[in-house]
This record gives C-alpha cells, sequence and structure tokens, in this order.
C-alpha cells in the first residue's frame, strides 16, 4: 500500500513468515458444493441495486486467529498514532461480455504483500475525506484509472489485515480504458479476470498451512497463470456472499 518502505513498523508485520509460499500449501476443500450465485445479480443495475440496498447477510472472517492478531495490531498502531485505515477499489469492467474485475500484480521488493495479486488501494491520506477519495486516488497513482471513469456503487465490510490496517473494500463500475500507466515501484502487472469466475464457488479453494509458527487458513482462487490468494480472495469472498443471498 505505500510507495517507501517504513522500517518502525517492520517489526509489526507479520503478513507472511519468511520463505511462506500460498501458492505450495496444500488445498483443503473447494467450496464446489457451496450456493451459486444466481447470474441476473452480476447484471450491473442488479449488482448496483444489492450493493445499495443490502439484505441481512453474514460476512466470513477466514481465520478468526488472525482477525484477533490483526485487531490488536491494529489497536497497538492506533495508540502509537500511526495510520490504520485503508481503502481499495474493486474495479468491476463494463464489458459486452460481462463484468470483469480489475486486479494488479505488485511488485517482488515492497515490504507488505510482495508479488501479491491486490486491488489497487492504500492507506488514507489527512486529505482523503473518505474511503473513495482513497480508493479513487490510489488507483489513479498507481494504474492511472480515471476517476471519470469510475461509478462507485457500494462498499463491503471493512477487512482487517496483520500488515496493521483496517481497510474498506470500495466498489465501483468502471468504463475500460484504452490503457493504464503503472506506478512502476508499486505495480507489475495489470490484469482482468471475469467476475463471474470469480464468484463461483467451484473456483474458490480453501487451503490450511501449519507450523511452529502457529497456523493460517486462507482462500485461494487460481486464474490462468495467476495466484489470487489472501485479503484480495477474502474480500471476493464476501462480495460472493453478499450476492448469494
Amino acid at each position: 500500500m505505500s510507495k517507501t518502505s517504513i522500517p518502525e513498523e517492520d517489526a509489526i508485520n507479520v503478513a507472511a513468515p519468511p520463505g511462506f509460499n500460498a501458492e505450495a500449501i496444500p488445498v483443503h476443500e473447494v467450496c464446489v458444493n457451496d450456493q451459486k450465485v444466481s447470474p441476473a445479480l452480476l447484471d450491473p443495475a442488479a449488482l448496483k441495486a444489492r450493493l445499495q440496498f443490502q439484505p441481512e447477510w453474514q460476512p466470513e472472517i477466514t481465520d478468526e486467529n488472525r482477525h484477533v492478531i490483526a485487531a490488536d495490531i491494529i489497536a497497538r498502531r492506533q495508540a502509537a498514532g500511526k495510520v490504520t485505515k485503508a481503502a481499495v477499489l474493486i474495479p468491476l469492467l463494463l464489458k459486452e461480455g460481462g463484468l470483469s474485475v480489475l486486479l494488479t500484480q505488485r511488485t517482488n521488493h515492497l515490504r507488505d504483500h510482495a508479488g501479491q495479486i491486490s486491488f489497487p488501494g492504500g492507506r488514507m491520506d489527512p486529505e482523503d475525506r473518505s474511503p473513495n477519495e482513497t480508493a479513487l486516488r490510489e488507483s489513479w497513482e498507481e494504474i492511472g484509472l480515471d476517476p471519470e471513469r469510475v461509478e462507485i456503487i457500494g462498499h463491503l465490510p471493512q477487512y482487517l489485515t496483520v500488515s496493521g490496517y483496517s481497510v474498506t473494500p470500495v466498489v465501483g463500475l468502471v468504463k475500460p480504458q484504452a490503457e493504464y500507466v503503472l506506478d512502476a515501484f508499486e505495480v507489475a502487472d495489470v490484469f482482468e479476470v471475469p467476475l463471474d469466475f470469480l464468484l463461483n464457488p467451484a473456483n474458490h479453494q480453501v487451503r490450511l498451512w501449519q507450523s511452529e509458527q502457529g497456523g493460517r487458513r486462507f482462500y485461494s482462487m487460481p486464474y490462468e497463470n495467476r495466484f489470487i490468494w489472501g485479503a484480495t480472495a477474502g474480500m471476493l469472498r464476501n462480495l460472493y456472499h453478499l450476492l448469494k443471498v
């Protein structure tokens, strides 16, 4: 999320231990028997209505243990006067064949989540008046996404990360642009995945990891040569839960 490393925060960065390879972790189960999302809800107008008038639904906390750890880290950061609020944009591209999700591949040298697939976004600046502003500003800075091409249609519940942030996922309908200008420091690549693929529970894998450092449970959604997992997969899983109701 940050453009530069902040050494004073390295001590609480436990997002992934050294040498952790999520793709090598065995698949515990595939959610093939979970309820499917109605294709009618993948229409932009129906999706917008669902986000703006949400029924009762239960967000999923993938790993209760890590959620507790993240809440504690965020509380300590807040007590130290550090920024703990962040926002990402879930960009839903309006394509003729249906909605697609625009995702980024982070560069390998970043302190947090290096090389991982993520949504454009980052920490809130003091000048940002809302998570919407943060998500749009960061999307412009990271991939050159024109804010005028984005219609924000709603939000998902805050997602706590063990890198010390409470992240607001901002959902937007996006008119595709001809090209994206990537921040070479932070973004290695940008690509699209069909929304119906990402919201199909048959493509949701649960992976379990155990070691002397503790356990971890997380979702992955491999697509072609891309490995989508962690917070990105967790937020997509919550969008799935909202739409399956």
